[in-house]
């Protein structure tokens, strides 16, 4: 059985939603609304440090990075895109 196709060769693209309060799901999981990371922000773009930042960033860098990447973790599981 072919696989069913959800382009329709628009120019412009497809689109899954058209708010971010649509629910979407894959795999199986059940349709959530977008998920928002507004509790983690962007990090900031600095200069690398030196001295006791060992890997060019500080502390703070560092514990945002985790938060930013257990956040999109946590996203892409909630929609099916990743497992646990």
């Amino acid at each position: 059985m072919a696989a069913k196709q959800l382009s329709d060769y628009n120019p412009d693209g497809t689109i899954l939603g058209q708010a971010a309060a649509d629910k979407i799901g894959f795999h199986g999981t059940a349709g959530t609304a977008q998920v928002a990371l507004s509790a983690t922000a962007a990090l900031a773009t600095t200069a690398a440090t030196t001295g006791a930042a060992t890997y060019g960033f500080t502390s703070a860098q560092a514990n945002g990075m985790i938060a930013l990447v257990n956040a999109l973790r946590a996203a892409l599981v909630t929609k099916g895109l990743a497992s646990t």
